[in-house]
């Protein structure tokens, strides 16, 4: 009976650390490295008009949305804008755009309104003229928030798609 407990002991030890990695989604995730945000390489030089970094901090990496809603704004779609000029301008980049909701209603709706909100920024640029094949999307629905409480200045900033800037030949 000692031994069972022990290694039931041991098995939820091993379990619980699974959960504790500030990093286990990588540079872009909500860990250690912050929640959207640039793959591939670094950011470099914010002052660089060509850099990711300048994307990011310049132009604007992110778009928010009403509740539950995916219907871009007059703001979203001017930072969108500007995305797709910035991309027409360097096209050595392909964009992975993460649509991001509050922890708000159940894990398979908010799957789907992140899908819908990816889907929505991914339109968008597609008809400002960015090649359909430097673009993906994907949804993590409420499993990355930027901020977390339950009042609505933390909903207002988990309501969002981030387009995440990569290198390379394809997304």
């Amino acid at each position: 009976m000692m031994k069972l407990s022990t290694m039931l002991l041991v098995a939820g030890a091993l379990a619980l650390a699974a959960c504790n990695n500030p990093d286990r989604y990588g540079a872009g995730g909500a860990g250690a490295g912050g929640a959207g945000g640039i793959s591939q390489g670094g950011l470099g030089d914010p002052s660089n008009p060509a850099s990711p970094a300048y994307f990011a901090q310049t132009i604007g990496d992110r778009v928010l949305f009403a509740v539950d809603q995916s219907v871009l704004s007059p703001e979203a779609r001017a930072t969108l804008t500007a995305q797709a000029g910035w991309l027409a301008q360097n096209p050595q980049y392909t964009v992975i755009v993460e649509g991001h909701a509050d922890e708000q209603g159940t894990r398979e709706y908010n799957l789907a309104l992140g899908a819908r909100r990816a889907s929505a920024v991914q339109d968008f640029l597609i008809a400002q003229g960015v090649a359909g094949n430097r673009l993906r999307t994907v949804s993590y629905g409420k499993e990355r928030p930027l901020a977390v409480c339950s009042e609505e200045s933390c909903y207002a900033q988990n309501r969002r798609a981030v387009s995440v800037i990569s290198t390379g030949a394809g997304v």
